[in-house]
């Protein structure tokens, strides 16, 4: 799902309110998220999960290209963390494929 997919779900859903409410609503949601996450806070939304930031430590790396080692920086990313309910939601929703993906023999 994208951003304008989630945007007229919620415009079809929520009658009241318009394509551009709707769309100004989305984005306050997710600049507020973007921000805290920026300031280091965990953000927590029961029944769905909590994105919090990881840190990666500096690392030698290796250019594909030459061969040759680069230091790579440390790094701060988002992470997810799916809550308990939607575990268990997509767990009920995926169809399970007896044969296991991989090349045929």
């Amino acid at each position: 799902m994208t951003r304008s997919d989630l945007v007229a779900e919620l415009a079809e859903r929520f009658g009241q309110l318009t394509q551009r409410d709707t769309e100004f609503a989305v984005k306050t949601i997710l600049d507020a998220m973007s921000d805290a996450l920026a300031r280091g806070h965990r953000i927590e939304i029961r029944g769905f999960g909590s994105f919090s930031i990881n840190r990666r430590p500096p690392r030698v790396g290796r250019n594909p290209r030459s061969g040759e080692q680069v230091v790579v920086p440390e790094k701060l990313v988002p992470h997810f963390k799916p809550g308990k309910a939607l575990r268990e939601a997509v767990d009920a929703r995926m169809p399970v494929d007896p044969a296991p993906a991989g090349p045929a023999a």
